[in-house]
């Protein structure tokens, strides 16, 4: 999927913005907090329909306007064209359209344009609780199985319920509550099984990848740990009821599942160097990007690549360039305050290539 242009109006501080882009790599230049991040951010939105840093939409409205507008217009791999449009005015819910045609339902559109963001938040994947690790898999395999999300919003639907009833002053009907265990125990084992398969085929990539990146010999390992491999979950969710009952929510179900993340078998959030720790990240978000372009009916996914090189050495630099600038990925997109990183990732390779300053919000293209 290639992204050609898009307009912007009113995101957050890009008042008016029209970008013709390269099909190839795109080079964002720029101090902190001109709107680096935000152009990146608003190619994000026009993929999940969300933006990558809140989530209250009203807040992307920029200050003293009263509506936003992002459109893009996308080229696919078969050369069929794309038109993607959102426009929100305050107060008023937002309205995503494809080829001029209003989306009935929002995850209808998850999938059609597969984007994996690289940004410096994704340290939280590792520093972070379980729920950003589980957001770590559900990013990606919503994003190929569209029944992997309707499984999950069924299943957080059912917790939501067995919650409330376990919050009750009075004590809940026993057969109500199977209900909704029930309905937690067939969405999450559903859920389960989708997750276990990503992370089976995820390993073995980002294990090579993280090798790629370092070329020091460590040891890494990811693992999937679920209260659903102890039996099945229906059981495992109602063995729980008195505990549950006590603390007033649901402490077994997918919904507590999580990534068990190692270096040299040591817990990486507790051994990991900055360095080590970045390298970490970057290589699980590449993995996901490899796996995704595998997976979803054979679209290279878009790849922004959003400040990462701050706190990396030149030979890891050197190795992630040499991984994203290869024949596997598509339509890039890096953002950086250094022009020497930037020279360095187009001394290495011969591909066509824009670059753009960006300065309070405004996108100009640079001369070479």
């Amino acid at each position: 999927m290639i992204l050609n242009n898009i307009s912007i109006v009113n995101y957050r501080n890009i008042l008016a913005a029209q970008v013709e882009l390269s099909p190839k790599m795109n080079c964002l230049l720029g101090h902190n907090g001109m709107g680096k991040t935000n152009f990146l951010d608003a190619i994000h939105f026009l993929s999940f329909c969300r933006s990558a840093h809140s989530s209250v939409d009203s807040q992307l409205i920029s200050h003293g306007h009263e509506f936003f507008m992002l459109e893009g217009a996308y080229l696919t791999e078969n050369g069929d064209t794309e038109n993607i449009y959102c426009g929100m005015k305050r107060g008023q819910k937002k309205h995503f359209k494809r080829n001029k045609k209003e989306y009935k339902r929002l995850s209808e559109h998850i999938g059609l344009i597969p984007l994996i963001l690289v940004s410096p938040s994704d340290s939280m994947i590792i520093d972070g609780t379980s729920e950003e690790r589980r957001r770590f898999i559900d990013m990606v395999v919503s994003q190929y199985d569209n029944t992997y999300l309707t499984s999950l919003v069924a299943y957080n639907k059912a917790l939501q319920q067995r919650n409330a009833l376990l919050r009750m002053e009075e004590e809940p009907d026993p057969a109500l509550l199977e209900v909704w265990e029930m309905q937690m125990a067939k969405e999450g084992e559903c859920v389960f099984e989708r997750r276990r398969q990503f992370v089976e085929e995820f390993v073995p990539v980002f294990q090579r990848i993280y090798d790629s990146i370092c070329s020091s010999g460590e040891k890494v390992s990811v693992d999937y740990i679920s209260h659903a491999q102890r039996g099945p979950l229906a059981e495992v969710i109602s063995q729980g009821r008195m505990k549950d009952r006590a603390v007033g929510y649901s402490l077994h179900g997918i919904h507590r599942d999580e990534l068990d993340l190692r270096l040299e078998g040591y817990p990486m959030k507790k051994e990991g160097s900055q360095g080590q720790t970045k390298s970490f990240a970057i290589a699980m978000k590449l993995a996901q990007f490899d796996f995704l372009r595998r997976t979803s009916s054979r679209t290279t996914p878009l790849l922004l690549l959003d400040d990462i090189f701050d706190k990396l050495d030149a030979a890891r630099v050197e190795q992630i360039v040499g991984i994203v600038g290869s024949d596997d990925f598509g339509q890039i997109f890096i953002t950086d305050t250094n022009r020497d990183h930037l020279d360095q990732i187009l001394r290495h390779f011969d591909f066509d290539h824009r670059i753009f300053d960006v300065a309070d919000g405004e996108i100009r293209l640079k001369n070479a």
